[in-house]
């Protein structure tokens, strides 16, 4: 608890001198109150004030509980990159401890900040850039897109991350050389979605599959579960086979997956993806590759949602927004770190009503 309150007061404080709270101090009330359920700035602040005499053995308080005006105010001035960049700090220093190597899949994948938007610009949102481990279920870093640009935050975010050895994934907006590029600095592989904003890659590997007919090795999978069945069928092909080999740096092979899902209503929906992969890969790999993907969707933008409400989260002003989501990630990965088999709900539930228990979320990450 004490390593996450240090890292905090690190982060530059943008309120004038007089501020009577610490920075630090205050964003670690932000953070505890959002991993026991606090959803705006008034949640906070009533969290605090009802249970001001416990987190005073935390945290200095010595004017007492901070209003929902003082929360605010930090959260719309405060720059969302020192807190990202906390963040990431926390997250390195954590898994250090924990023992936790990246050496999986490694997904990255944009969430808009549904109701973040500014007074008449419903239309634009703000767009936060997540990096996920999809091996532990853990956020790693994460960024505010700068004006929607989710191709800039991730380039910037791998800058500033060490992944040798890990696969990383995206969708088909980041098929393009300079994230290829980035992936390849940072010592690790890439499996970037193809689609048609990469015509003429996308148009070669369609070219590619066909002339290579049913020659081509092949792995099938088959799930049932709610009431769906679904079908992939995964097939990989060596770049040297493609027209432009070197259409991205480092391009080793060209993957195929064709899916067939069956509904609840008897239709099936057929569609056929492709993948830029930077290295060879078996196609039973690529199935457990791009599975891996899709759970910063179902484990993470899932529950940020349905949980954690960020989907409902009426916070506008400034950089209120992009700083809840920031916190909101920082507090489900503490409840993932505990061991306990229950559900992020039920933890939440368990560090509002328990003193020993909300204690406990924190202590078992020494």
């Amino acid at each position: 608890m004490q390593s996450i309150i240090t890292i905090l007061r690190e982060v530059r404080d943008p309120r004038d001198m007089n501020a009577r709270h610490e920075v630090g101090t205050l964003l670690f009330l932000v953070l505890a109150a959002t991993l026991c359920g606090a959803k705006s700035c008034v949640d906070i602040a009533e969290f605090v004030e009802g249970r001001e005499e416990e987190l005073s053995e935390i945290v200095d308080l010595p004017h007492g509980a901070p209003s929902h005006d003082t929360f605010s105010r930090l959260l719309r001035l405060l720059d969302p990159a020192e807190l990202a960049r906390a963040f990431t700090a926390c997250m390195a220093a954590l898994r250090q401890e924990l023992g936790l190597a990246l050496r999986g899949v490694v997904a990255i994948d944009g969430k808009s900040l549904r109701r973040g938007y500014e007074k008449g610009r419903a239309c634009l949102p703000p767009l936060m850039v997540s990096v996920w481990d999809s091996e532990t279920r853990l956020a790693i870093a994460q960024a505010r897109a700068p004006a929607g640009n989710e191709v800039a935050a991730t380039l910037a975010l791998l800058r500033g991350l060490v992944l040798k050895g890990c696969t990383v994934t995206a969708d088909a907006l980041h098929c393009h050389p300079k994230m290829a590029e980035a992936v390849l600095t940072a010592k690790a592989h890439y499996a970037l979605g193809l689609k048609g904003n990469n015509g003429p890659l996308h148009d070669d590997a369609q070219r590619a599959f066909e002339a290579a007919g049913a020659d081509v090795p092949s792995f099938m999978s088959e799930e049932k579960g709610h009431g769906r069945f679904e079908r992939r069928r995964a097939s990989v092909l060596p770049a040297r086979l493609l027209a432009r080999p070197d259409a991205l740096p480092g391009l080793k092979a060209i993957g195929r997956i064709e899916a067939e899902r069956t509904g609840t209503d008897g239709k099936t929906v057929t569609a056929t993806r492709y993948v830029a992969l930077s290295r060879m890969l078996t196609p039973e790999k690529l199935i457990i590759v791009m599975r891996a993907h899709w759970s910063i969707e179902n484990q993470l933008h899932w529950t940020l949602d349905v949980v954690f409400d960020e989907d409902d989260a009426r916070t506008r002003k400034d950089y209120g927004p992009e700083n809840l989501a920031v916190i909101r990630r920082w507090a489900q990965n503490i409840l993932r770190l505990h061991p306990s088999t229950a559900s992020i709900s039920s933890k939440m539930r368990q560090a509002k009503w328990s003193k020993d228990r909300f204690f406990e979320f924190f202590a078992h990450m020494r």
